[in-house]
C-alpha cells in the first residue's frame, strides 16, 4: 500500500531512540499518522514542525498499518512567524483542533481552508477573522455546524444578530430581544455572504461563539478539554480588542 499527497503537520511525538510518529492533515487522505525513521535527527527536525506544509509519501504492507512517511518541505509557515506569538499560537490551536477529525477521513474543503489561513498568518489585519471562520468550517466538517441562514423563531433571513446557545441557529433582533441576555451575539463577518470590515471585538465574539459549540458539541462529548493553545489565542485577541 502506498500513496503520495500533500499535507500540514499537526504534531510529532518521539518513537524509539531516533524515530518519530508524525500526524499530518492531508488533502486526499485526511488526518493520517506515519512513522518517520530518523525523525529526531538534526536534518529532519526543521521539517517536522507543527504547521509546516509538506509533500507526503506513505507506504505500508497493509492499509491498517501505521506505515512509514517520507516528508519534504513545501513551506515552513512557523519559521516565517517567529516574532509573532499570536500567529504561532493560532497554528498550535488549529493543529490541536484538527485532531478532532476522524483519522483517515478525507476533508478536502477544510484542508483548503487550512492552507488559506496559514497563508495569511503574516497579515494581522486579516488572519484572526479567517481563523474564526476556520473553526466554523471545522464544526461543519464534524457534522456540528451552525444554521445561520434564517431565524429559528420566525424564519426571516434578515436582521440576524443572535445565535441560540442550545440549537446553534440564528435568531433575529426582534425575536431575540426578550431573550438577548441568554443568546450569543452573531458577529456580522460570520453570517453567510458577509462582507466589510471586521472589528477586534467581532473576532472575540466569533471565537466565543465557535468555542462554545466546539466544547459543548464536540470536546465535552468525547471527554476532552479544549486546547490550552486555543485559550491563549483568545487571550491575545481579547487583549487586542481591549486596546482597540
Amino acid at each position: 500500500m502506498e500513496w503520495d499527497d500533500e499535507g500540514v503537520i499537526l504534531g510529532v511525538r518521539a518513537h524509539g531512540e531516533t524515530g518519530a510518529v508524525v500526524e499530518v492533515l492531508t488533502r486526499a487522505h485526511g488526518r493520517h499518522l506515519g512513522l518517520v525513521h530518523g525523525g529526531r535527527s538534526r536534518k529532519l527536525r526543521p521539517v517536522l514542525q507543527t504547521g509546516n506544509h509538506v509533500d507526503v509519501s506513505w507506504k505500508a504492507r497493509l492499509s491498517e498499518n501505521l506505515g512509514h512517511f517520507s516528508l519534504e518541505m513545501r513551506k515552513p509557515f512557523p519559521a516565517l512567524l517567529m516574532e509573532d506569538a499570536a500567529a504561532l499560537t493560532a497554528i498550535s490551536s488549529l493543529a490541536e483542533l484538527a485532531r478532532l477529525l476522524p483519522e483517515r477521513d478525507p476533508h478536502p474543503n477544510l484542508y483548503e481552508v487550512t492552507l488559506f489561513v496559514l497563508g495569511f498568518l503574516d497579515d494581522r489585519e486579516v488572519w484572526p477573522a479567517l481563523y474564526a471562520r476556520w473553526e466554523m468550517a471545522l464544526l461543519d466538517e464534524l457534522g456540528m455546524g451552525l444554521d445561520l441562514s434564517r431565524c429559528a423563531a420566525t424564519g426571516v433571513t434578515s436582521d440576524l444578530i443572535y445565535v441560540s446557545p442550545k440549537s446553534g441557529r440564528a435568531v433575529s433582533a426582534a425575536a431575540g430581544e426578550p431573550y438577548k441576555d441568554r443568546l450569543f451575539p452573531l458577529p456580522g463577518f460570520l453570517r453567510p455572504g458577509a462582507k466589510g470590515d471586521v472589528s477586534a471585538a467581532d473576532i472575540v465574539a466569533g471565537l466565543d461563539l465557535t468555542g462554545h459549540f466546539l466544547e459543548v458539541r464536540v470536546t465535552r462529548a468525547r471527554g476532552l478539554e479544549m486546547p490550552e493553545a486555543r485559550s491563549r489565542l483568545r487571550g491575545y485577541l481579547k487583549a487586542a480588542a481591549t486596546r482597540a
